[in-house]
């Protein structure tokens, strides 16, 4: 006879009228206003009451690959303290959506793995954060089993295990559910998601806690198996229970993110390159009409991104402004930099509006810069790649960058680092104990 689980709290953090829960789950397809065409097989959600959290988790679980078979579920656990991680013995869980098996030859493989890893239905059964997960599932999968996997006191190791075990069989798919900051008021809670955002999406989780995150050893789990195989998280929405409740005195925050598997600059090129284009010619534009500038944009442009901005008329440089460290919005990094190389290039003078139909646009998205170690100039130099590395140097007060684009007209290493010895104010043979050198890399977006 099979061991059926049924739903504890279906009617508190979703309804228990089936019809009522099928139209909601289709207002929040129609309200996906996040529709990446990359499909994933791990994402970060919410698992608030559906009314609060419902529309962010529904479009984390939506970016899923459908051909997923079998999906993970970590969850924090809030209603029952215990050690290590828990795993269900039912063999389904019912929600008003019908039944969805619950997959048992995954459970067996784990509690042989993992000495930590234990049935435990006393603690998973009453748990919400896992099963406000499976009625979006239900809505979204036809044929799917999930492992839902409860996380008490444990360390985020665990759940890196269990990703680097089971991630490279493509028929596992991986849910991270988590809420944000608690019990803040809505600019707080603001202030501390974005720094949340910011370690998730950069993958520096120092100094990650609990404050930030219920299902932070999930969160870290996932993070830490991106840095591992270098991937990235890229932001699907956030928002905050004030956004359903109009209380901004004390909220909730949510978070939704998905795993791309490569860099976040080479996602953005892959699918984005002519978006990015057009922020460029349309700030351009509307910086002679003074219409105010309107987009519509994904939410990974919110994500810190690093760019320069080049313009070039009759294949000659016309300006070329940039940031070396992400410290803002891409979005924002974009924008203010097209109207710096147009209108604040010291090298030139400012564009003019009948110029714009001879200007061609490039775009750099840098990587975060890298120290060198190297024992003299030629170590330097040998350690140099050619066409890859984008080179900044600083001695003193004396700085200059050049871009791995500028190989294509200095291919020469030595040649290269003079010049751009020279660009800082330093003579070309110049060398000392305090010289530094930091590497980076760049995606490269040029219109046609």
């Amino acid at each position: 006879m099979l061991k059926i689980k049924e739903p504890s709290v279906a009617g508190t953090f979703y309804t228990n009228d089936a019809e009522a829960l099928k139209i909601q789950i289709e207002t929040f397809a129609k309200e996906n206003k996040n529709k990446y065409e990359y499909k994933t097989r791990a994402v970060i959600v919410p698992h608030a009451g559906l009314i609060y959290s419902g529309r962010l988790a529904y479009e984390g679980i939506n970016q899923l690959n459908k051909k997923i078979k079998n999906i993970f579920i970590f969850a924090p656990a809030h209603r029952v303290a215990f050690e290590g991680v828990a795993l269900s013995s039912f063999d389904k869980w019912r929600t008003p959506l019908g039944e969805i098996e619950v997959n048992q030859e995954v459970n067996k493989e784990l509690t042989e793995k993992y000495s930590n890893v234990v049935f435990n239905d006393n603690a998973i059964s009453p748990e919400h954060s896992i099963e406000i997960q499976v009625p979006i599932i239900q809505s979204l999968f036809n044929d799917v089993k999930i492992t839902p996997i409860l996380i008490g006191k444990s360390d985020f190791k665990i759940v890196l295990d269990i990703l680097s075990e089971f991630y490279n069989d493509k028929q596992n798919g991986f849910i991270i559910s988590s809420d944000l900051s608690h019990f803040l008021t809505d600019e707080n809670a603001k202030k501390l998601d974005n720094q949340t955002a910011l370690m998730i999406e950069t993958g520096n989780m120092s100094g990650f806690s609990y404050e930030q995150a219920c299902g932070a050893l999930g969160i870290a789990g996932l993070v830490e198996f991106a840095n591992k195989n270098n991937y990235s998280l890229i932001r699907i929405d956030m928002t905050n229970s004030s956004s359903s409740t109009k209380d901004k005195s004390s909220v909730v925050g949510y978070g939704s993110w998905f795993l791309y598997e490569g860099d976040k600059n080479e996602f953005i090129k892959k699918y984005y390159s002519n978006f990015v284009i057009n922020i460029v010619k349309n700030v351009l534009k509307t910086s002679f009409t003074n219409d105010k500038i309107v987009i519509d944009y994904p939410q990974i442009f919110d994500e810190f991104g690093a760019c320069f901005v080049t313009l070039e008329k009759s294949g000659r440089l016309r300006g070329c402004i940039g940031s070396i460290v992400a410290y803002q919005p891409l979005i924002n990094d974009l924008i203010n930099h097209a109207k710096d190389a147009a209108f604040n290039d010291p090298r030139f003078s400012k564009v003019t509006e009948n110029e714009l139909d001879d200007i061609k646009v490039s775009i750099s998205l840098l990587t975060e810069p890298r120290k060198m170690d190297f024992e003299d100039e030629e170590d330097l130099l040998n350690k140099m790649v050619p066409n890859v590395d984008g080179i900044i140097i600083k001695d003193g007060s004396y700085q200059a960058v050049y871009l791995p684009v500028v190989w294509e007209q200095l291919p020469d290493k030595r040649e290269f680092l003079g010049s751009l010895k020279v660009k800082a104010g330093l003579s070309p043979d110049y060398f000392s104990k305090t010289f530094e050198a930091y590497r980076f890399e760049s995606i490269y977006i040029k219109e046609e």
